[in-house]
């Protein structure tokens, strides 16, 4: 997996020689030797590459990377450059539209939000081949929580938006009253007219960073 070379290290290599990762680790290799697994080895950690722990504003938490070929590249709703936008992506740009007239972006790749402070971080970070969740449960959502929890405990305000119901079952891990949760129903197909639409959270969130002397995101793209 990629080298971490920003202040995520002290953090990251506490992690790494836990058990539960030890474990994780040992597994996540044997996948990569046997199967199909996304997104490619070097990308497994990029959304903290991106996103150094000290400038992170934002969180975007998502479930899984995806499982199709070419889509998935370390960061939670995001595609390479040139790939199809999945449906929950074209309905977060529809909302981003709506709620700050912001043109529907031609790529799905969202590394400019990262590069901006926004962790775009998957509770499981790697996945089989038309296999959704089919690494749940295998050590992952210990280590991403682990990551929710250290933010929580920064001193400066953060956003997390949260979308559908397994992001917002987080929430106990967010105790710290300086911080901001958004959530809403998920962006998927299934869901996004149940909550998603109009629920602005891209002016929410700016706002909050705004009233907390913070540079707001750029959102477009």
């Amino acid at each position: 997996m990629s080298v971490i070379d920003n202040d995520w290290l002290p953090f990251m290599s506490a992690e790494f020689g836990k058990e539960y990762y030890k474990k994780l680790y040992s597994f996540i290799v044997k996948e990569y030797q046997t199967q199909t697994v996304y997104p490619p080895k070097d990308d497994v950690l990029r959304a903290f590459n991106l996103t150094p722990l000290s400038e992170v504003k934002v969180v975007i938490l998502g479930q899984d990377p995806y499982h199709e070929p070419g889509q998935a590249h370390g960061l939670s709703f995001s595609v390479k450059k040139g790939i199809p936008k999945p449906p929950s992506l074209e309905n977060i740009y529809k909302e981003l539209n709506s709620d700050l007239g912001v043109p529907i972006p031609r790529t799905g790749d969202l590394t400019k939000w990262a590069k901006q402070g926004v962790l775009l971080l998957n509770a499981s970070l790697t996945v089989r081949r038309g296999q959704a969740d089919s690494h749940k449960g295998m050590g992952w959502e210990i280590f991403t929580d682990r990551v929710i929890s250290l933010l929580n405990e920064r001193k400066e305000p953060l956003v997390f938006i949260l979308w559908g119901g397994k992001a917002k079952a987080k929430i106990p891990l967010i105790t710290n009253k300086q911080h901001y949760i958004i959530t809403s129903a998920h962006p998927s197909p299934l869901s996004a007219s149940y909550g998603f639409f109009g629920s602005k959270p891209f002016s929410k969130c700016n706002a909050f960073l705004e009233s907390r002397g913070i540079a707001p995101i750029d959102w477009s793209l």
